[in-house]
């Protein structure tokens, strides 16, 4: 392929809105266009490479068992409110009517059209386990696109299903894909951590997460060096019930002016933070608009960790409550609050650290004091002990090794849904019995635009990106120094069929440019493999500069082929 007739724009300096390396380098490079805040144009590189990945994805899911289908983008708002997510999607739902006024959505996720197919379709449990994805464009209204084509408005997904009769048909298919998940990345290049996640808006209680570790990376991932690995906000420790000792004290309410945070609570008191108790108060709605009132107490010097009290609890919704809802359901304000005295309306909910410890200090639910001495069921009740706390860097983990922090770029996740979308749906199948029974489901995605951000932050570099190998957009970039000079020229251009011949995919850097703006192009693309043909071609002398490591060497023309094919032989053994 000439570069002349290629739409490369490359740029000398990244835009004044581009925050992070991965951004700045795509544009820079020509793979990206900013059409709109968050609406991006994938250029010819780009596109080279999402096919590459797309290639990848298929065959990974081919073997395991999964069939390619298209699915409309436009969806009838009607089935998304019968799944119930219609409000759940909330403000990142791209809503319009058509010309009768009947009301749509742009597919920001394909559960519920993909179970209302498989409900009108599959009737008998003989047609059942089947597993069905596909590559397709998605739409979220995100408030705050940014990081480029990280976290855009319109982007591509793998999102696959799989139905099954029974339990072991989906443990079946969700390990398959868990399977097909690790051999895409493996081979793409990247480096990965699968983590125990939460299943968020989706629904269903099984989940593992795929991750890059990246600077830029929203999520924050709790792992040791060993094999444990974890979304934070499903994170837990290695958890050894310590127990206090000492005899309980009689419970006193002492005046703690001025005292609205644990730390304040301590210094008034002259007690560590540990032995505070802290109360921390939320609203939870669960199905049918049920509103119940949840306190959770933590040691002082912890953090509430709210995605595994909303886990527990099975609501809908988790909130903090406002002041308002404070003083009417415990005639109190922030900063005072304690479990002491509190109705039976309110659900109390302890962290497992709290287990054994006497003679603590809390709130009094009252402005200005606190209670000391306080001890479980003899001065308040707790209905559940369980883990509500957020872990922190340095904590041992379950597998008894150190927990480290990284930030992660989530580049799939797969999901064992059960029957939550089936029921409501009413997907169901006879099985061996006759009985009716509802699919049980799984679902997979893989964000396919993303994982070009996720690779280059990854490699990328001050001087531009680094495919591996797998995905680059080429597997040699030629360049002949000076394209006026007829043997520089002729020669690039047999090197060049010679190594397509051979099963390459070349770029031909044919443009009449100096060599310093050719080589500095070459860089921002990162193509692999730089042939570069100069001074020497009269000798039948060329240079391979490696992109990754920026080593070169220089070969006769007859032995460029070889050369390439071990170079590119160890490239993928690096990777």
């Amino acid at each position: 392929m000439k570069q002349s007739r290629m739409l490369i724009p490359t740029q000398k300096e990244a835009p004044a809105d581009a925050e992070v390396l991965s951004h700045k380098m795509m544009v820079r490079a020509g793979y990206i266009y900013q059409v709109s805040a968050g609406v991006w144009a994938y250029l010819p590189l780009a596109y080279r490479v999402i096919k590459k990945i797309e290639r990848i994805i298929r065959e990974e899911m081919d073997k395991a068992g999964a069939v390619e289908m298209m699915m409309p983008g436009l969806l009838p708002a009607d089935l998304w409110r019968e799944s119930g997510r219609y409000e759940a999607y909330g403000d990142n739902l791209f809503k319009l009517k058509d010309r009768r006024e009947r009301d749509f959505i742009l597919g920001p996720t394909h559960e519920e059209t993909f179970t209302s197919i498989l409900r009108d379709s599959v009737h008998s449990y003989k047609k059942l386990p089947l597993v069905v994805y596909q590559l397709q464009d998605k739409y979220r209204d995100e408030d705050r696109p940014r990081y480029g084509i990280l976290r855009g408005k319109e982007f591509e997904m793998l999102d696959g299903y799989s139905f099954s009769a029974d339990q072991a048909g989906l443990d079946q298919a969700y390990n398959l894909q868990a399977k097909a998940y690790r051999n895409i990345f493996d081979r793409i290049g990247l480096d990965y951590k699968v983590i125990l996640a939460d299943s968020g808006t989706m629904g269903g209680k099984n989940s593992q997460e795929f991750s890059a570790p990246a600077a830029i990376g929203e999520d924050i991932i709790a792992y040791t060096d060993g094999d444990y690995a974890a979304n934070l906000e499903k994170a837990t420790t290695k958890f050894t019930p310590v127990n206090q000792i000492g005899e309980p004290g009689e419970l006193t309410k002492m005046a703690t002016p001025g005292a609205h945070t644990v730390d304040e609570a301590a210094e008034s008191l002259g007690l560590e933070a540990s032995q505070i108790l802290k109360s921390m108060f939320f609203l939870a709605k669960f199905e049918g608009e049920e509103i119940k009132p949840v306190m959770v107490l933590m040691r002082g010097n912890d953090e509430v960790n709210e995605t595994k009290v909303s886990s527990y609890l099975g609501c809908e919704d988790l909130t903090m409550a406002t002041e308002e809802d404070t003083e009417k359901y415990l005639n109190a304000h922030p900063g005072s609050l304690g479990p002491v005295g509190v109705g039976e309306e309110v659900m109390v909910l302890a962290d497992q650290h709290l287990q054994g410890m006497v003679n603590m200090a809390m709130g009094a639910n009252d402005d200005g004091y606190h209670y000391i001495n306080a001890n479980f069921d003899r001065d308040f009740k707790v209905d559940q002990f369980g883990d509500f706390r957020t872990v922190q860097e340095g904590e041992t983990a379950p597998d008894g090794l150190p927990i480290k922090f990284t930030n992660g770029i989530e580049i799939g996740h797969i999901f064992k849904l059960g029957t939550h979308y089936s029921e409501v749906l009413g997907a169901t199948v006879l099985d061996q019995n006759g009985r009716e029974v509802p699919m049980i489901m799984g679902s997979y995605g893989i964000g396919v635009s993303r994982l070009l951000s996720a690779i280059s932050e990854q490699n990328a570099d001050e001087n531009g990106l680094v495919w591996p190998q797998a995905v680059a957009p080429f597997d040699v970039h030629v360049i002949p120094v000076n394209a006026k000079k007829e043997d520089q020229m002729a020669m690039a251009e047999e090197l060049t069929a010679s190594l397509e011949e051979a099963g390459y995919e070349v770029l031909l850097d044919d443009r009449k440019e100096r060599a310093g703006v050719k080589f500095a192009d070459a860089d921002l693309i990162g193509v692999p493999i730089r042939v570069t043909v100069g001074k020497k071609a009269g000798e039948g002398i060329v240079e391979i500069k490696i992109r990754k490591t920026g080593e070169t060497l220089e070969v006769h023309k007859e032995e460029l082929a070889t050369n390439i094919a071990i170079l590119l032989k160890q490239e993928q053994g690096a990777e």
